[in-house]
């Protein structure tokens, strides 16, 4: 099953970075937009993932294994998030680091539920 892990986390750690690099240079703002951008896409494919094909195409543990555990366990990031929001704080940005929190946590629990609701829509 650790394979599985590994590569899923293979993946993810890549485009993980390509995501975030990509979004970061095209905004070119002092917030961390790269990082925000992959936790709320991978919280989204979380929440249909584990509801549509988990649980209504019924795949093996495999599939959970590389895709939740490795590709997106890798995929999003809740260290790179902390550190960020304490460099902002040290930075004396306080009301920034109290909005990337807000916004992070806000459009993450969205998005998981907006990838449900799409689950369970295509699956009637």
């Amino acid at each position: 099953m650790w394979v599985w892990v590994a590569l899923g986390g293979s993946i993810g750690a890549v485009l993980r970075y390509l995501v975030a690099t990509y979004v970061q240079k095209k905004t070119g703002v002092a917030f961390p937009l790269g990082t925000l951008t992959v936790n709320v896409v991978g919280s989204f494919i979380i929440g249909f993932f584990i509801h549509y094909f988990l649980e209504h195409l019924l795949l093996p543990p495999q599939s959970k294994a590389f895709f939740v555990v490795g590709f997106l366990g890798a995929f999003t990031t809740f260290s790179s998030f902390s550190y960020e929001t304490v460099f902002l704080i040290s930075q004396g940005y306080w009301l920034k680091a109290l909005g990337y929190v807000l916004v992070t946590n806000l459009l993450c629990f969205t998005a998981t539920i907006l990838g449900i609701v799409l689950a369970r829509t295509l699956a009637g």
